[in-house]
């Protein structure tokens, strides 16, 4: 599937809607993540400067979404990745994590982290096989049994 990614807001459609689908997703995963949630990540965290926020597009249809987020003034952290289901085990998940890691170059990072809970195991496996290796938690999510690290 090809895909075009396109730097956007994710408090704005076509990313606010996917945002939701993934959130409605991660609520079923994870019961009680509504009162208590793993991670938040404010739109204004993945937005310019120093942050991202992708849409890709399939034949002009929005297919998936991730961000990313200053840690530091070197690492950012990978966030709300998400595939729309008709998309999936198509390349686009790696496509996407690929054109997030190019974004996070072009804003100076040297490292990307991100985490994953037990119901991501298709993304675990994704994370592994594209060079990101198993580091001690770096945040408080609670939901999380994957923190990873890959240098760019």
């Amino acid at each position: 599937m090809c895909v075009e990614f396109r730097s956007e807001r994710s408090d704005r459609a076509p990313g606010r809607e996917l945002l939701a689908q993934l959130n409605t997703l991660l609520d079923a995963q994870y019961p009680g993540r509504v009162v208590r949630p793993g991670s938040v990540t404010t739109p204004e965290e993945m937005a310019p400067p120093r942050g991202r926020f992708l849409v890709g597009y399939a034949e002009g249809q929005p297919v998936a979404i991730g961000g990313l987020r200053p840690l530091d003034d070197e690492v950012c952290e990978i966030k709300r990745m998400y595939v729309v289901p008709h998309a999936r085990s198509r390349g686009v998940g790696r496509a996407l994590l690929a054109a997030l890691e190019e974004a996070a170059r072009e804003l100076g990072y040297t490292r990307a982290r991100l985490d994953a809970g037990s119901e991501q195991r298709h993304s675990r496996k994704l994370f592994a096989a594209t060079g990101y290796r198993s580091i001690p938690p770096y945040n408080e999510n609670h939901i999380a049994v994957f923190f990873g690290e890959k240098i760019l």
